[in-house]
């Protein structure tokens, strides 16, 4: 019984991943707003940042897919039952929260803004120390050697 319930990433309860990002995006949007920058966002820009909100949605959309697939849980806190390696896991080991970063810079860049650049970095720590470092010592610990090669051949970001 022990064994189960040990049986999970070591993060805070508290830290919800998309909440994390949510919390960058607002920050991004405030200072948007507080310190203006004498420029006007030209269309483009704008449509890239809308460009980048949507890709980074469909980078969640793709993970979703595999963890369905795999019969695996989505929840970060939770239990795995698979390490999931296919379709975006090839290319990224967390496209959920590569996904976020494209957002983190997307959506306030949409926005006219360009403080989701100077946000990005920061949620990048972020993640890397609440939750990345955390989940990575789990996976390593319970698929072993199967997860230290994934980890060879996968970049953590992109």
């Amino acid at each position: 019984m022990a064994e189960k319930q040990m049986d999970h990433p070591n993060t805070n309860k508290n830290i919800h991943p998309p909440f994390v990002a949510l919390f960058y995006i607002f920050i991004a949007l405030v200072l948007g707003r507080v310190i203006v920058i004498p420029f006007v966002m030209p269309q483009i820009a704008r449509n890239i940042g809308l460009a980048l909100t949507f890709i980074g949605f469909l980078f969640g959309v793709g993970a979703f897919i595999e963890f369905r697939k795999a019969r695996t849980t989505l929840d970060p806190h939770g239990s795995v039952k698979t390490l999931v390696m296919n379709g975006i896991y090839r290319i990224t080991r967390n496209p959920i929260y590569f996904g976020f970063l494209l957002m983190v810079i997307g959506f306030p860049l949409n926005y006219g803004h360009f403080w989701g650049f100077l946000t990005a970095p920061f949620y990048i720590v972020s993640m890397n120390q609440l939750v990345i470092e955390k989940e990575e010592a789990y996976l390593e610990k319970k698929f072993k050697e199967q997860y230290t090669a994934y980890r060879l051949r996968v970049r953590r970001w992109l």
